[in-house]
């Protein structure tokens, strides 16, 4: 009769009086392992086609996605993002007549990573305005081509962003994050002209 490791995690050992079947012995011992160890998929679409009927997946479960590069954990109901992989900086091309690096703080750029397993858009950098009309809108979209489909919110997403204090009575203005891909900043007026704004810090849920 068959018994079990010694680290208590359910891998079935065979016994001296069990009858000879290499390829039971083998297949016991490698499924048990495999799904206590990390699972690879090139998709989540590819786990869930897997990882179905006597393989559904278990509470404690890991698998990798390759496409999105995250670690995700089985809570017993759901997947559940843990980690992501290295999330590379895109820059975003401001929109005329917004320039890049605003106060010297860097080009504007986004990036997509994960925040205690939910998905997250964040900023940094700064844009910059020679000059505006005697009356300004009183916003802006900041951006001349829409962010990607993966890096625009399920709903509008309303922040704070700084702003310089030159030629301006506010330091912050408001910056929408819309769901069509393009960041909208508010607050502009004819004693509102910030000569930059800026997005160092600036982080929205998707």
């Amino acid at each position: 009769m068959p018994t079990q490791d010694d680290y208590g995690q359910g891998v079935q050992i065979a016994s001296k009086t069990d009858a000879p079947n290499a390829e039971k012995l083998a297949s016991d011992i490698v499924n048990a392992i495999a799904q206590r160890g990390v699972l690879r998929f090139a998709s989540a679409s590819t786990r869930g086609a897997t990882l179905a009927g006597d393989y559904a997946p278990v509470e404690g479960m890991l698998s990798w996605l390759q496409d999105v590069n995250r670690l995700d954990l089985y809570d017993g109901s759901a997947w559940v993002a843990v980690s992501v992989g290295q999330s590379t900086w895109k820059t975003i091309t401001p929109a005329s007549p917004w320039t890049q690096n605003g106060n010297n703080n860097g080009t504007f750029q986004y990036r997509i990573l994960n925040i205690s397993g939910e998905e997250s858009l964040q900023f940094r950098g700064a844009l910059a305005r020679s000059s505006y009309p005697t009356s300004p809108a009183g916003s802006y979209v900041v951006n001349n081509t829409a962010l990607p489909t993966a890096a625009r919110p399920s709903t509008l997403r309303t922040v704070l962003m700084p702003c310089s204090d030159v030629s301006s009575d506010r330091i912050a203005l408001k910056m929408d994050v819309r769901t069509d891909g393009y960041l909208e900043a508010f607050g502009f007026s004819s004693t509102t002209k910030p000569p930059w704004i800026g997005f160092n810090g600036v982080t929205v849920s998707l």
